[in-house]
């Protein structure tokens, strides 16, 4: 795989939102590698000054779209103005409008942001929960935050997996004892999610986020 070399000049302005959960150094270490200037923002202000916006994520669905409640009007209008938006592992199973994982805790329904229609499921699969590890991506349909990617392996790590309404929405897959999405993204194709961690996933990862910073500097 050709990993573009580091540019010498920003190619973007990226928007990493801190609202309490996710791996922000190394998301950020990983974007500024790809090129970016990026700033961890709590202030949804900041958002449309950006060329990009970021929605990282650990943990569990619940405490994620309570954390992000501040800023789900402002990460709607982020979608809806065209702006790049990408989430990754919880962040992108936010994207989604629900998730069995509050109802598996008891902790009944919890509305996600409802931007790629469709529910978050969790494994019934003879292999170990949670998945962890590296698998192969497996490009579904075009789209430039895969380019360059199909075959290649990125690191997983999560019980749940994103199942939209559409079939479309999925822009890559891959198999663990299911064949799930790895990439998701919406209609308009400005927002989009990696299942896997693209800052953990080495080459693959940067390239990934490579993609991600070119296209922000194209819109």
């Amino acid at each position: 795989m050709s990993i573009p070399e580091p540019p010498e000049e920003s190619l973007a302005d990226v928007a990493v939102v801190d609202y309490g959960l996710g791996n922000l150094r190394s998301a950020t270490r990983g974007l500024e590698r790809a090129g970016a200037t990026v700033t961890i923002t709590d202030d949804p202000a900041d958002f449309a000054d950006a060329d990009g916006v970021v929605l990282p994520g650990v943990g569990a669905f619940r405490e994620g779209m309570e954390n992000a409640g501040p800023y789900r009007d402002a990460l709607v209008d982020v979608a809806e103005s065209g702006q790049p938006l990408f989430g990754i592992c919880l962040g992108m199973q936010m994207l989604l409008t629900s998730s069995q994982e509050a109802e598996h805790a008891g902790q009944g329904d919890v509305r996600g942001l409802d931007l790629i229609p469709g529910r978050n499921v969790r494994f019934e699969v003879d292999e170990k929960v949670p998945h962890m590890g590296w698998n192969e991506l497996s490009v579904e349909r075009d789209h430039p935050i895969v380019d360059g990617v199909d075959g290649e392996y990125a690191y997983f790590v999560h019980s749940y997996y994103a199942a939209p309404d559409d079939p479309e929405a999925v822009v890559a897959s891959t198999d663990y004892g299911v064949e799930f999405p790895a990439v998701v993204a919406n209609d308009a194709g400005n927002v989009f999610g990696t299942q896997f961690h693209p800052e953990k996933s080495g080459e693959t990862g940067l390239r990934i986020l490579r993609n991600f910073v070119e296209y922000c500097a194209e819109q």
